[in-house]
């Protein structure tokens, strides 16, 4: 059902920072132009290495849902891990016919990729917070 690993989410007091870390230590090959999402409460920035992204995110104004995350480990640390499907709902349907719990109100919404997301339950999945992202669509002409 799941597809591939898309990104790790890695949750940080300062994006900018940890992507120079990440660059400089590990040789992370690109680093994107950080962008806020408002609606999410976090800025986000994403790194390229060479399967995958890690996805550098900050708190963004007041109550953010980093803010007890960051509480707990202020110097940041793995949030969540991202998995690709298909489509978005029959993974939410699925997910919740064996029991796992969706985040928020249930329905997907647009993530940092720009394509609808769901987050699972961490209790749901050996205490990691995982979400799912819909793939882009190819469009047909």
């Amino acid at each position: 059902m799941i597809g591939r690993l898309n990104h790790i989410g890695i949750a940080t007091p300062d994006v900018e920072k940890a992507a120079k870390t990440w660059q400089a230590l590990y040789g992370a090959t690109h680093a994107h132009a950080a962008f806020d999402m408002p609606e999410q409460g976090v800025r986000v920035k994403f790194i390229d290495v060479p399967n995958s992204q890690i996805e550098l995110i900050e708190p963004l104004g007041e109550n953010s849902p980093l803010d007890a995350f960051l509480a707990r480990n202020p110097a940041g640390g793995q949030h969540h891990v991202c998995f690709e499907v298909e489509d978005i709902l029959a993974a939410r349907d699925d997910m919740q016919a064996k029991g796992a719990r969706i985040l928020g109100t249930g329905e997907p919404r647009i993530g940092a990729h720009g394509t609808p997301v769901i987050f699972v339950h961490p209790k749901d999945n050996g205490g990691v917070l995982v979400e799912l992202m819909q793939t882009p669509q190819e469009k047909t002409q």
